[in-house]
């Protein structure tokens, strides 16, 4: 399986060996080069029986439950890593979700589009809803029911008790913006967060 450009960052942020629980896992393709390539044992949970079909037929391990409402059936401290990718914004208690990431695990991965990307502000200054290689869907047809900014993000995440250790900023082809980028809010398409509890 090849890997998204995103996930193949993800990989390399996850260390050899780890227990990984991959949420909104998809078909399965990061969880099953993590065990392949990396070492790594885990879980992927997913909600659409399609894709929970595709992670079966590859040989990945995977649970099909509802990140809102599931996470309690994971035990405390059960996962080394928990990786939540391009997922946040299409859940509907992202606060309940991120808060049972650092219950199950000490080290959390989560990726997210950037609605406070400068081209998305522009769209909206003509009276348009953001469409990008991020946001790839038209208002009526989008999973994603929350629209955050990197900052909103990055409140919610001091407002749980989460230290950010790590922030990568993506261009909208998923390369690497600047570490210390200004202005990361209004130019980074996309961003992925290690995180752990404070």
């Amino acid at each position: 399986m090849n890997l998204r450009p995103d996930l193949d960052l993800i990989a390399h942020l996850v260390p050899n060996a780890s227990r990984v629980l991959d949420l909104g896992c998809g078909d399965g393709a990061l969880l099953h080069h993590l065990m392949t390539e990396h070492g790594c044992t885990g879980t992927g949970v997913e909600i659409d029986p399609d894709k929970v079909l595709a992670a079966i037929v590859a040989g990945v391990p995977v649970m099909e439950l509802d990140l809102d409402e599931d996470l309690s059936l994971f035990a405390s401290a059960s996962y080394d890593t928990v990786v939540l990718s391009r997922t946040i914004q299409t859940i509907r208690r992202p606060e309940v979700v991120l808060r049972e990431m650092a219950r199950i695990a000490g080290r959390l991965i989560v990726s997210v589009p950037n609605f406070g990307l400068l081209q998305h502000r522009l769209m909206l200054l003509r009276g348009r809803m953001p469409m990008s290689r991020e946001l790839p869907y038209s208002w009526y047809d989008t999973p994603n029911l929350r629209f955050t900014t990197l900052v909103d993000l990055e409140d919610l995440f001091a407002k749980l008790g989460l230290v950010i250790d790590q922030r990568i900023n993506l261009t909208l082809a998923g390369e690497r913006l600047g570490k210390h980028l200004r202005a990361a809010n209004l130019r980074a398409g996309a961003a992925v967060y290690v995180l752990s509890r404070g």
